[in-house]
């Protein structure tokens, strides 16, 4: 009979090379095996569990349970956190409603303003050689009215604001504005209306103790280009009237602004829209001129355009010598 030592290590061969059966007798109790101390010179195959720790009072004490407290803990600062995010997209919302009320009413402003100053200018265009005082002095007061009544909205809307991100909103208004008015100017002085003068006269709409609306350079030199397209028209009319001077001036009038204009847009940043609209004013230049050559070279035949007389005067179309 094998000692208890042997037969242990011959079953725990034999089953680790699967050669045992079910009749095989099982392993001893780990409790039941010789401890590695009591066999010298033996080696240990099977090892116990590591006993727990004992909960002697030298041991580390028991962490408390906290997840409810942290959970609500959790819980509140989640609530604290929406409820200050609902609070920051509600004053975005709130702004960015209160800017499309305010575009919405700017949009209407500057349909009026841009009505009421082509009524200016169609005014402005039945001048003639008998009723030129009463012409500009009706349409004068017509862009007074003009500057008055829908200019003064879009004064209000828009002091004391960034009204630069709303320019968009007005900008065509105001370009008709400044051609009838520059318009108005010409026909009464001759002279160009400058930027300046027209922003001094909006500060009286305004209140002065917050920043007023102020018409920025773009949408002056806009205005005073679509300018040359009235002023096209008004040399042709004058041509047909006989003040064949008179349109002789507008026609230098448009080529020096043309010239000057030639010389800003290549440096200005957004000079898209400018581009366009200087092309349509070259044009503009070129029928006064095409109308005044065709005076000058062929006077005889608007004689019957200008009036005919017994001894017409022909100094006027530069030919004072003209063979009779």
């Amino acid at each position: 009979m094998l000692p208890l030592r042997g037969c242990h290590r011959c079953l725990v061969c034999l089953r680790g090379r699967g050669l045992t059966t079910a009749s095989s007798p099982p392993l001893l109790p780990t409790s039941m095996a010789a401890p590695p101390h009591s066999l010298p010179g033996s080696k240990t195959l099977l090892r116990s569990n590591p006993s727990p720790p004992s909960s002697s009072a030298g041991s580390v004490p028991k962490r408390s349970r906290t997840m409810a407290t942290d959970a609500a803990a959790a819980a509140h600062s989640a609530s604290v956190g929406c409820s200050a995010m609902k609070a920051e997209f509600a004053r975005h919302a709130e702004y960015l409603n209160t800017l499309n009320d305010k575009r919405e009413r700017l949009v209407k402003a500057s349909r009026d303003v841009t009505m009421n100053s082509k009524k200016v200018i169609f005014q402005v265009h039945r001048i003639s050689k008998s009723n030129k005082e009463e012409i500009l002095s009706k349409a004068e007061n017509d862009l007074a009215v003009v500057v008055n009544q829908y200019i003064g909205k879009l004064v209000k809307e828009l002091q004391g604001t960034d009204f630069w991100k709303l320019r968009r909103a007005y900008t065509f208004g105001v370009q008709e504005y400044v051609e009838a008015a520059t318009f108005c100017r010409f026909c009464k002085t001759g002279t160009l209306l400058s930027l300046a003068e027209i922003n001094d006269s909006l500060l009286e709409l305004g209140d002065k103790s917050v920043e007023p609306l102020q018409i920025n350079v773009l949408d002056y030199l806009l205005g005073v280009a679509d300018l040359s397209g009235e002023l096209m028209r008004l040399a042709i009319g004058r041509i047909s009237d006989g003040e064949i001077e008179y349109a002789k001036s507008i026609c230098a009038f448009v080529r020096d602004i043309y010239r000057e204009l030639t010389l800003v847009v290549p440096l200005m940043d957004d000079n898209s829209e400018m581009k366009k609209k200087m092309e349509t004013m070259l044009q503009s230049v070129v029928k006064i001129e095409n109308a005044c050559f065709s005076v000058h070279v062929r006077g005889s035949e608007y004689i019957p355009l200008l009036g005919s007389s017994d001894n017409p005067d022909y100094s006027f179309f530069g030919a004072s010598d003209y063979d009779q």
